[in-house]
């Protein structure tokens, strides 16, 4: 794995590894031990540049390649990524201080993202449509757009710099990729050398390792891409937004989240506890559907609480390389700091404390608190880390109107004895997603993930990465001859 750190820690510009040549450093620290594992010379606005131009002189000839040919190369990075998966695994542990489970997770829908790419780049469509003129044929074709800018999180770096970077790739397209600089190995330049192995032509794929404080909006405004993929939270997701509609650019935004899972009055309190903790906990909360809020009819919220607080106090904190371990580091102090001043804020606020956590560098240890007033901005607001606040309800009713009372609308649950009940009651819910009986946390290949509100603009996956990445182009044929009127 260590090779990883060394051989990467550079930028992948037309098809060519090198080094950036900013005036300063992005240091790639382990979250756990706050080891050094890489330091990147930034890129400048001039590699930037670089970037899209090769991108934009690649993308002609990989769109007129069959498309057939194109997908032998995902079914080589697939192939690429089950070879060296434990080599993957242990750098993802590494970088951002997942648990051996979250990274595992984490490759299993990878691989199936993966999977879905190699399907998609035989799956745009062009239609004939009929015209009220006679002797005129329709013709609707489904285009790449071009090149697409991909900027991706430091939770799923691998994951979600993937789930945007192949199907832009399958459909014909070029991509530049900024990852996250908490994450530019497995968030970018991993990728970068595994489809350099699997044969993708130079220039397709670019991968700068920068920051805004080098670059400015230069990777958002740059002429090239017509698509900016982005993934992050609402506040940078505003300004990506508004930097594209002033370039007339199409945004992809998969930003934050808020996500409650509601316990009914009829639910399975043992399985809803499960759901509860996982949603909640899963790689530190550091996770957009994770479960800020976990609302419980109060006719069962004793029971409920005295069961899920037992269960948060087996989790375990410590080293992500121990199996055993449930709960890793958050990614870096400034977040540590950010949860614990959360925390602090409920406290002060009247909250009551079930299980307060202590704070050991990067550490964060679950807490549980119940109390925090109706009116407090810390329940519409996201909180990335291992922090859940229980709320009682009484009746349906009030439960939608929380659920519904913040600004944004990602994911969630509801657990009931009754299905049907579930599913109106989800149609109730201002999100993108929700789920019944089941946790917050889902993505899958084929199924439209997005969000409402200030939870994003768009969807990826299946049909809906189709409409991300590609535009349609009318050309109309007359086989006879039209008739003007001057």
């Amino acid at each position: 794995m260590s090779s990883y750190f060394t051989d990467l820690a550079q930028q992948y510009i037309d098809g060519e590894w090198r080094p950036g040549t900013g005036s300063w450093d992005v240091i790639d620290f382990n979250p756990y031990d706050d080891e050094k594992l890489a330091s990147i010379t930034v890129a400048t606005v001039d590699e930037v540049d670089q970037a899209y131009r090769a991108a934009a002189r690649a993308q002609r000839k990989w769109a007129e390649t069959n498309p057939y040919t194109r997908r032998a190369v995902f079914e080589r990075a697939l192939r690429l990524i089950e070879d060296r998966e434990q080599e993957i695994a242990d750098l993802i542990i590494a970088e951002l201080g997942g648990t051996r489970v979250k990274a595992g997770f984490e490759l299993h829908l990878a691989k199936e993202f993966l999977r879905e790419s190699i399907h998609l780049a035989l799956r745009a469509e062009g239609r004939i449509l009929p015209s009220p003129t006679e002797g005129k044929e329709n013709r609707v074709y489904r285009v790449p757009v071009g090149v697409v800018g991909v900027i991706s999180p430091f939770n799923f770096p691998f994951l979600l710099s993937l789930k945007s970077v192949a199907p832009a790739l399958a459909l014909g397209n070029a991509v530049v990729l900024k990852p996250h600089q908490n994450t530019p190995i497995a968030g970018g330049t991993l990728l970068a050398k595994i489809f350099e192995e699997a044969g993708l032509p130079g220039g397709l794929l670019n991968v700068v390792v920068t920051d805004i404080a080098e670059i400015g909006d230069a990777f958002i405004e740059h002429p090239v891409p017509k698509v900016i993929s982005f993934t992050g939270s609402d506040k940078v997701g505003r300004h990506v937004a508004t930097v594209c509609a002033r370039h007339f650019k199409r945004a992809v935004l998969e930003l934050g989240g808020n996500s409650a899972l509601v316990v009914l009055d009829d639910a399975d309190l043992d399985y809803a506890v499960d759901a509860a903790v996982f949603s909640r906990f899963v790689h530190q909360g550091q996770v957009c559907m994770a479960a800020n809020r976990v609302l419980v009819d109060a006719s069962v919220a004793d029971e409920f609480t005295e069961r899920f607080v037992a269960k948060v106090k087996t989790l375990k904190v410590g080293d992500p390389r121990d199996p055993e371990t449930v709960i890793g580091p958050v990614i870096n102090s400034a977040q540590a700091n950010a949860i614990s001043g959360t925390v602090e804020q409920a406290l002060a606020e009247g909250a009551t404390a079930l299980v307060r956590g202590s704070t050991t560098n990067n550490l964060v240890e679950p807490t549980v608190l119940t109390g925090v007033p109706a009116g407090s901005a810390l329940l519409q607001q996201e909180v990335f880390g291992p922090v859940v606040f229980l709320v009682p309800f009484d009746g349906e009713e009030e439960a939608v109107r929380i659920v519904n009372d913040t600004p944004y609308g990602l994911s969630g649950a509801v657990h009931t004895g009754d299905i049907e009940r579930g599913v109106a009651f989800a149609k109730r819910i201002d999100t993108g997603m929700f789920h019944v009986n089941d946790g917050t946390v889902h993505d899958e290949p084929i199924v439209p993930f997005g969000g409402e509100k200030h939870s994003g603009l768009g969807r990826l996956n299946g049909e809906t990465t189709l409409e991300a990445f590609t535009t349609v182009k009318w050309i109309s044929v007359q086989h006879g001859r039209s008739g003007f009127p001057f």
